[in-house]
């Protein structure tokens, strides 16, 4: 895979679209100093549509059943081995990581994302009960709606992949905001989440 492979557009409600602004921001090969990627430069415009577009598919993703988001999930950790490669060598290029270890990285990915997915279908809670004469206390686990993520630089592939793996096995949906300094890799997981 070759970086100008990457689209250079925000992923919002499903499809790819450049920055409302149009406007575009360098990102820099750490061990180069040379400019390989130009990433959208979003703005508020760019981050309301985003926001809209995960609340309207929340309607549809917080329906689904603990086995709906656990089939997805494994489905997610088969798409990010299958393409662990393209994403070495992403990660590799704009993290500035050794190419053995962001290997790892990508393993340890698609493995919490399986851990995702076996938790959804294993949610625990309290036992119902009368703690007061005449009501009956419970807890009950439900998808509170769109969830806000921001990657750090420093691994921007697991870091994503922690925050949006519990996320989607609750049920909600996500806005994924990685670093302005190493979007690379969160533009290919959302090519492999949109498939």
């Amino acid at each position: 895979m070759q970086l100008s492979d990457l689209r250079n557009e925000n992923f919002i409600g499903g499809k790819w679209s450049a920055a409302h602004a149009g406007r575009t921001t360098d990102i820099v090969d750490p061990a180069t100093g040379d400019a390989i990627f130009a990433a959208p430069d979003s703005d508020a415009d760019d981050v309301d549509s985003a926001v809209r577009a995960a609340a309207d598919a929340f309607r549809t993703w917080g329906r689904t059943t603990p086995a709906e988001r656990s089939a997805t999930l494994l489905k997610l950790a088969d798409r990010l081995e299958a393409r662990q490669d393209d994403l070495v060598a992403v990660e590799s290029a704009n993290a500035g990581k050794p190419v053995a270890a962001t290997g790892i990285e990508i393993e340890a990915s698609a493995d919490c994302l399986r851990f995702f997915a076996g938790a959804c279908r294993t949610m625990e809670t309290q036992a119902a009960g009368e703690y007061l004469e005449g009501y009956t206390s419970m807890l009950r686990r439900e998808p509170i709606g769109v969830v806000a993520s921001i990657a750090p630089w420093n691994y921007p592939l697991m870091m994503a992949i922690w925050k949006v793996g519990p996320a989607l096995a609750a049920g909600c949906t996500v806005v994924l905001k990685p670093s302005e300094l190493t979007p690379l890799s969160g533009l290919l997981i959302e090519e492999l989440f949109r498939r």
